[in-house]
């Protein structure tokens, strides 16, 4: 396992597939590196690319405003992705993209050591979860897998463009608050 002096360094360098060789910046994560909850996306959109930071566009923007809204406070998340650029055009990043920053993600993974784990869309549920789990069919239910209590819930992208996930996506994440306040409360994070 590295560190996340080395992390940050190897994947800044990291040209394993050809979307190292297209990205403006790596996007590696934003947020609290000790928090007990973990929010992991797809990947990067073209606003992440430039600003290299995750969720700035406008669904990081949408998610900001929901996890301000269940009054989650930032020392309580970090935030990342599946894979670490910008896949051209926003397409969902292939197997092989996937496979060359799953490490990373783990590595990431190993050194927050997350109680939870909000996986933000289908991507995120394909390669935490099961390649096989489709959203809407486990999104809201609590997944206890390897000591990781896994929220799968839609994308914020997807609210943007359906209006009526809105509803189902703040039931997720009241169950995500209640999970964390109980974590909090038990004194299991900082």
């Amino acid at each position: 396992m590295l560190d996340w002096e080395e992390l940050i360094r190897e994947c800044t360098n990291c040209i394993r597939c050809d979307l190292g060789k297209t990205r403006t910046n790596i996007v590696i994560g934003r947020g609290n590196i000790h928090a007990p909850m973990m929010l992991i996306g797809e990947g990067p959109g073209e606003q992440e690319d430039k600003e290299g930071l995750p969720f700035v566009g406008p669904a990081g923007k949408l998610l900001d405003l929901l996890l301000n809204a269940m009054m989650i406070k930032e020392k309580y998340y970090y935030i990342c992705n599946i894979v670490k650029c910008r896949p051209p055009g926003n397409r969902i990043p292939t197997d092989e993209e996937a496979a060359q920053c799953i490490p990373f993600l783990r590595n990431q993974v190993a050194l927050i050591r997350p109680k939870i784990i909000v996986c933000l869309g289908s991507t995120a549920v394909k390669y935490v979860v099961d390649r096989n789990a489709r959203i809407t069919q486990i999104r809201g239910q609590w997944i206890d897998k390897k000591g990781y209590w896994i929220m799968p819930t839609f994308h914020p992208a997807a609210l943007l463009r359906d209006d009526s996930k809105k509803v189902l996506m703040w039931k997720d994440f009241k169950k995500v608050k209640e999970k964390l306040d109980e974590i909090v409360a038990n004194g299991e994070c900082v």
